[in-house]
This record gives structure tokens, C-alpha cells and sequence, in this order.
């Protein structure tokens, strides 16, 4: 091994005897994947294969036979499982090379690459599912028992840059031989195995514009070389490194922390409502040192202009950014919007041109030709994407492209795949097929959703509602122990990442948990610019946040109750409304807002003047924020009666005097949960339905409101009430 294990500077060692020995060899194949994809300095998410070609038992025959394991087609070498990966019959693959040899033979070639994929399902060990991946053939090709393609920045910087050929003899010393660009497949794959039996010394071979791969008899030695080509690489270009002078030089400052939040509050709703002038987009801002150090350089423009280089990155980042033009230190506000409309609008142009001069016969129609990764000046970089996962993960290549840059110009000068190359990969026939097998979105998919009253009952239930058609969810509360704890189921289940304010939230997943105070606005202000950072922009808002406070016999003292009762049940619905207007109106995209009111504005009570009036008032700032919010928002209210499960308007005391009151039998030594049952069931009595209503219940009516299938509905309050007669229309 050339480096022992506490050497490494650019990788980390992962590998532990004592795990790993004790693994089956599949299991320990699956070992060295995630070791491998644990560190994103040695391959990106969802990239790269590893393989080993290991003895079964035929299922048929009971001989035995070389199967082939690797990676297959969607799976991540971080996460990935026996289950991700495809077995073949070695023999089998073997065989397919004379079918590529008649497809090549009768003009086939390019189609013939795409059929032998469609071939590799004949060669499956014990009719194994998983899809194979297009770089099967290159580990079924080497022969060596454990076979690794990997993508890693240090050794992509040397494959993408104008010297590539020379320096894979300087870097390595020979122990990698190199070929230069072509499609990944089944000549690619032949081009590499005559390689390594012209030079059976080799260790690995670097594939142009692409990656590299090796190999070893042994797993462990194999995820050694791994590292061994990687760490040197990064050597080198870090002996090269340009330092201060990294990408030409500074020419722009940043903006400190608080000018860049200013700014970004007001930019993301307009950037994203110009964006997604066909399906809506979910954002990710990055404004890390190494983002800004480009987004900041000399040599940004013509960096981000040649585009990305692996085929890994553009997949995601598109064939290139949008720069946009902008001067932190001289142009204002005005001027960002004005030149990132005419650099939008080139863009588009200009990636209609790239697909009309590339374009083949069968080539899949022209998809969205919006921008995935947006670049400014002083400020960083935003990418979009179809759910937050996907931002994200465009981020994630962007930065690595970034890196790639920083390292190829470092040792020679950076270049790019030709065009039409690089339009064979984004508009493969594969690729294209992988696309239309993804399921349908969720009705939700693209929303953004803030439920303020998260952290329980109604609002709890909400967001889980909402969550579970596919929305990235804001759990926001006065309580943001509460909050965190709703965002947090939500992350179990949905995905991984949450956020809080301060934290880094633009690194967030499908939830975050916010505090705010809805009777304060610079708190809602607060709340909505965190939204903006974490998402890009706002499409629903559900408010579910209220306060009853029991009155005492004497109205002259119950002064301080009405003021909390309105502030918060009627002002604070207010503050919001108005709040989320301006994030509304500079987005241009339709939005909805459902605020909770109660069938007590309906129908007299004793003992709840403050609560029942202020609930009144609250069905008629539904009627008023649908007429000053339309025809952009749709705004309508759900009305509940008597949700004792889960509520924070029930607490024990209160359900407990209430049982007193209504002279329901009862032990206050029950449990909480238990009196509350009887309470439930008491009021449910007095409905027509006989059920108790349930937070789940509100949610449901919640969840259609913000759907679209109500889309022609505003300024209505709908009852959720079990048919509570007294509060029928009169």
C-alpha cells in the first residue's frame, strides 16, 4: 500500500479489518461501497460503480459459476445495500459480446450501445430485479475479481483538463493508463479491457473527461488502490495549487452575511417565479467560502461558460450555469433583477440553440430550458430542482465541478466536452427511459407549505397531512421544541435532513422547524425569510395557531383576555397574510392560505366571549384577505368544534372541569388520554355524525383546501364539526 492509513491527507480511511472480515463476500463488496461513498471527495451522490466477480451456486445446476456483482442502475455507494446491487452470469456477459459485434457490424453502432443494455436482464443470476447500470460491461471486461469507477474531483480535475494524456504518466507514474473520452458502454468497456492487456502492469486506467478506474484480486487492496489514485492526485494539484491567484483572482467582495440575506429575501421569490415559467422549482443556496471564492474570480465567467465536464455533473447542473452579470459593490437591487432577466432570457435562447444544432432523429423532445444552477457575484450560487433533494444534490455536482475547475487549471487548463458529446449524455435514449420510469409526483411535490401551530394537535396532524403528499413542510410554532419534534418525524419518514434557524438551513429536507410568534410581524418576517433560504420561495400557508383562555364571571376583569384572544386568533392571522403577500406577489405564482377559526363564531356560549368573538372576527378576515389577496391567493378557513385529542386548547385542567361541568363520570386519577376519550365521546353525541372529531379530521379538510381540487373556491370557512346543528348557515 503506498500510503499507510493515517497518511492520507485528501481521503479519509475508512476500511476496519474487524468489520470487514467478517462479512460474506457480498456483504463485504457492499462494505467497501459505502466506505467508499461515505467520503464525497471520492465519488458524488448516485455516481460510481464497484464490482467483484465471486463463486455461486447455480439455482438450476448446482455448479458452480462466476456471477458477476456490481452497482446497479439509481443506487447510491453510500447507502447502498445487497438489494441495490445486480448479479450476472459471467459467461453470460462474455457471450454478449458477439451480439454488440452483429449490432456494430450491420450500423448499429450508437443504438446497438442502448440495445445491450436491454440485453443484460438475459444474463441475471437467481432473477435478480435491480436494473444494470451502463458501466456493467467495464467491470464484467477487467479481468480482475474486484473492479472500481469511481468520479472524484482530484482525479476528474486531471481527466478534464487540456493536458490529461500526459499527466496521468506524471501523476501516477504509469501505474494508470489512460484513454480519452467516450460514451460509457460496451466499447468504452472494450477500449479499457484492450488497454489493461496491453499493459498488464497497470493498476487503473483514467478515462477522459470522465473518471477512472482500478482494480485488485482482493477487496480490501482494491479499495486501497482507490484511494491511493485519488490521494495522489490531489498531491499534485495541491502542490500546483494558485492560491490567491485560484481562478484568475478575486474581482468582486462578498456581501456580508446580513446584505446577502437581505438580498436573497427579496431576489428568490422574483428569480423563482421566473423561473418556473412551466412546472414550479425548489431551491438550494449555497454561499460557502469555496462557492464565493468562484462565483467572486476573474475567471468565473469563462469557467462557467465552458460548463460542466463529467457526465455525472451536467445530468444534474445542465450543460452550463447562468452568470449572471451583477456588481456587489456598485448595482442595487433593480439592477440584479434587470440583468438576471436578460441572462435568463439568453440562456433559454441559448439552450434552444444547443438542442436544435445537436438534436438527432430520435432524439427526445426539448426539455424545460431553464437554468438548474444560477451563479452571482458576492452573493453564491442557488440551484433548483423538482423537490429539495434534487436542489441539492445539483448543488452538491456544482460544487464539484467547482472543484474540478480549481484543480484542472491549477495543472494545465480546464476543458469541457464538445457539445454534441455532451448532448448524446443529457438526451440519451437511457436516460430518457430512467425518466419516464420515475413514478408520478406527488400532488404536493413542487409546494411549499408552512403550518404555523405545528408542534401540535391540528397543526401537528397538518403537517403530516400535507407531508405525506409530497410538500416540503415548515413546522412553525411558538414552541420550537415542539416544532422540532413534528419536523423531525416528518425527516424519519420522508428523508433525510432538517433544519433549524441558524444552523445552516439551507441545507434542510423535506421539513424544518421554525419559531414565530404570529402577534409579532418582525418575527413572521423572521419566520418567512428563513422559508425563502431554505426553499427558494412559498406557495401555501396554513395557520392553525390559536389561544382560548376560560373567562371568569366577572367581564370587567377579563380585559387581558380579549387582547391575547384577538392578537392572536385575529391579528396574528393578519400579520401573516400581509407578510406572505409581498413573497406572493414577487413570485407571480398561484398560492393558498387557510387560516382556523371555530363553529363557536357561529353560535353563543357562555363563559367564552373573548374566544367565540375573536373566532368571528377571524371568519371575516377570511372574507377580507380573499378579496385583497385574489386572484393570485385563494384564502379559506376550516372550523372545528370541540377537537379535545391532541389539542392544546384541552389541557388536562380544563377537560377536567369540562367532565365537572357536564356532570360526566370520572377519576381524576385517569389518565389524561382516558379523560379526554370521555369528553370527545360526550361532544360527539351532540353532533349528527355520533363521532368524535379529530385533529386528523381538521387536516383532512386542511389538505383539500391547499390541493387545487377546490381551486375555484375562496373566502369560504368550512365547517369540520361532526354537523353541529347550531352552527348550520342562517
Amino acid at each position: 500500500m503506498p500510503y499507510q492509513p493515517d497518511e492520507y491527507k485528501h481521503v479519509k480511511y475508512l476500511w476496519e479489518d474487524e468489520v470487514a472480515d467478517k462479512l460474506d463476500p457480498v456483504d463485504n463488496l457492499v462494505y467497501r461501497s459505502n466506505k467508499l461513498g461515505e467520503d464525497q471527495r471520492i465519488t458524488n451522490t448516485g455516481g460510481g460503480n464497484t464490482s467483484a466477480k465471486l463463486m455461486e451456486k447455480d439455482p438450476l445446476t448446482g455448479k458452480d459459476v462466476e456471477v458477476l456483482w456490481v452497482k446497479g442502475s439509481g443506487g447510491d455507494l453510500r447507502t447502498s445495500k445487497k438489494e441495490n446491487f445486480s448479479s450476472l452470469y459471467q459467461d453470460k456477459l462474455n457471450a454478449l459480446d458477439s451480439v454488440y459485434q452483429d449490432y456494430s457490424d450491420k450500423g448499429y453502432k450508437s443504438a446497438g450501445e442502448d440495445r445491450m443494455v436491454g440485453m443484460f436482464k438475459h444474463c441475471n443470476f437467481c432473477l435478480n430485479p435491480r436494473a444494470s447500470s451502463i458501466d456493467t460491461p467495464l467491470h464484467s471486461m477487467i479481468d480482475e475479481k474486484h473492479v472500481d469507477h469511481l468520479h472524484p474531483n482530484a482525479v476528474i480535475s486531471v481527466a478534464s483538463c487540456k493536458a490529461q494524456k500526459e499527466l496521468t504518466e506524471v501523476i501516477w507514474g504509469g501505474k494508470l493508463a489512460y484513454v480519452p473520452w467516450m460514451r460509457p458502454g460496451w466499447e468504452a468497456a472494450e477500449l479499457c479491457e484492450d488497454t489493461y492487456a496491453a499493459n498488464p502492469d497497470i493498476w487503473g486506467i483514467l478515462l477522459g473527461q470522465h473518471g477512472h478506474t482500478n482494480w485488485s484480486s482482493e477487496s480490501k487492496s482494491c479499495y486501497e488502490t482507490s484511494l491511493w489514485v485519488i490521494e495522489t492526485a490531489a498531491r499534485y494539484i495541491e502542490e500546483h495549487d494558485k492560491g490567491e491567484m485560484t481562478f484568475g483572482g478575486q474581482k468582486y467582495q462578498s456581501l456580508d452575511d446580513a446584505a446577502r440575506t437581505d438580498l436573497l429575501k427579496d431576489f428568490l421569490p422574483v428569480a423563482r417565479g421566473l423561473l418556473s415559467n412551466k412546472v414550479k422549482f425548489i431551491g438550494t443556496v449555497q454561499t460557502d467560502d469555496a462557492t464565493l471564492r468562484f462565483v467572486n474570480s476573474v475567471d468565473a465567467p469563462r469557467l462557467a461558460e465552458l460548463g460542466t465536464s463529467c457526465p455525472d455533473h451536467f445530468l444534474r447542473t445542465k450543460i452550463k450555469p447562468l452568470f449572471v452579470d451583477f456588481d456587489p459593490q456598485n448595482d442595487d437591487f433593480d439592477t440584479l433583477i434587470t440583468k438576471f432577466k436578460a441572462g435568463l432570457e439568453k440562456y433559454r435562447e441559448d439552450y434552444t440553440a444547443y438542442y436544435e444544432a445537436c438534436k438527432r432523429e430520435d432524439s427526445p423532445a426539448m426539455r424545460d430550458p431553464s437554468p438548474t444552477v444560477v451563479l452571482i457575484p458576492g452573493v453564491g450560487m442557488i440551484s433548483w430542482g423538482k423537490n429539495k433533494s434534487e436542489s441539492r444534490v445539483t448543488a452538491e455536482f456544482y460544487n464539484c465541478a467547482i472543484e474540478v475547475m480549481r484543480g484542472a487549471e491549477a495543472i494545465s487548463e480546464y476543458t469541457a466536452l464538445p457539445a454534441q458529446e455532451a448532448f448524446d449524455i443529457e438526451y440519451w435514449a437511457l436516460e430518457e427511459a430512467k425518466l419516464q420510469r420515475m413514478p408520478a409526483e406527488a400532488p404536493l411535490a413542487r409546494d411549499v407549505v408552512v403550518v404555523i401551530g405545528a408542534g401540535d394537535g391540528i397543526g401537528k396532524a397538518t403537517a403530516h397531512r400535507v407531508a405525506k403528499e409530497g410538500a416540503h413542510v415548515v413546522c412553525a410554532d411558538l414552541n420550537l421544541e415542539n416544532a422540532q419534534r413534528t419536523a423531525g418525524e416528518l425527516t424519519d419518514k420522508y428523508g433525510q435532513g432538517i433544519g433549524v434557524a441558524g444552523t445552516g438551513i439551507s441545507s434542510c429536507g423535506p421539513a424544518v422547524a421554525l419559531q414565530v410568534d404570529i402577534t409579532k410581524r418582525e418575527t413572521v418576517e423572521a419566520l418567512f425569510t428563513q422559508v425563502l433560504l431554505a426553499y427558494g420561495g412559498l406557495d401555501k400557508v396554513i395557520v392553525t395557531a390559536g389561544v382560548f383562555i376560560a373567562e371568569g364571571s366577572d367581564l370587567a376583569k377579563n380585559d387581558s383576555i380579549f387582547d391575547i384572544s384577538f392578537g392572536v386568533n385575529v391579528k396574528g392571522g393578519y400579520v401573516v397574510g400581509s407578510t406572505a403577500q409581498k413573497i406572493w406577489e414577487a413570485q407571480g405564482l398561484k398560492g393558498a392560505m387557510v387560516l382556523t377559526t371555530s363553529v363557536n363564531a357561529a353560535v353563543s356560549k357562555k363563559g367564552s366571549l373573548a374566544y367565540d368573538t375573536s373566532k368571528a372576527a377571524a371568519n371575516h378576515l377570511v372574507r377580507e384577505l380573499a378579496v385583497t389577496l385574489s386572484p393570485l391567493v385563494n384564502v379559506n378557513a376550516l372550523a372545528p368544534a370541540t377537537v379535545v385529542q391532541g389539542s392544546n386548547m384541552f389541557p388536562r385542567d380544563r377537560v377536567i372541569s369540562s367532565l365537572t361541568k357536564y356532570d360526566i363520570a370520572h377519576d381524576e386519577s385517569e389518565t389524561t388520554e382516558s379523560l379526554r376519550n370521555k369528553l370527545a365521546e360526550f361532544y360527539a353525541q351532540r353532533t349528527l355524525t355520533k363521532q368524535p372529531i379529530t385533529p386528523d379530521d381538521q387536516a383532512e379538510a386542511a389538505y383539500l383546501l391547499v390541493s387545487g381540487q377546490l381551486s375555484k373556491t375562496t373566502g369560504q370557512v368550512i365547517s369540520v364539526d361532526g354537523g353541529l346543528h347550531e352552527a348550520f348557515l342562517r
